[in-house]
């Protein structure tokens, strides 16, 4: 594995501090997919390399995981795919240790490998995410 695929690991295993889990409004393009504008904003934050509204909806856990350094290191690279364009395909949710998990497949444009994006919320407070 590459030290860049290793950071990455590392750094959306840090977004979930202390849980052992693995976006702007918007209306909810389906409505199984509840919380739609919480995963907008977030893959949003990634690609304009916003730190503050990445962090903003999260729980103190989620703010103190991820570093700016380390937040900054998965934007840059994510940024390239993610600019050719994607599309998230809703897969479902499930609760595991009193959270809600929502999961998604994001498919890009430049056929490579899709990237499976999971949601964890407690409440209302983003409480984990990793793009995997």
């Amino acid at each position: 594995m590459t030290k860049t695929k290793q950071l990455v690991s590392t750094v959306m295993g840090l977004a979930c501090v202390g849980l052992l889990l693995s976006a702007s409004a918007g209306m909810a393009a389906n409505p199984d997919e509840p919380v739609r504008p919480v995963l907008d904003k977030l893959l949003k934050a990634v690609e304009a390399n916003d730190y503050k509204s990445f962090v903003a909806d999260g729980t103190d856990a989620f703010k103190t995981g991820i570093t700016k350094q380390m937040f900054e290191s998965v934007s840059k690279q994510m940024l390239p795919r993610m600019k050719k364009g994607y599309t998230c395909f809703y897969l479902g949710d499930l609760k595991q240790q009193g959270m809600s998990v929502y999961l998604w497949k994001l498919v890009y444009k430049d056929g490579e490998n899709d990237t499976l994006a999971k949601l964890v919320l407690t409440g209302d407070k983003v409480a984990g995410f990793w793009l995997q």
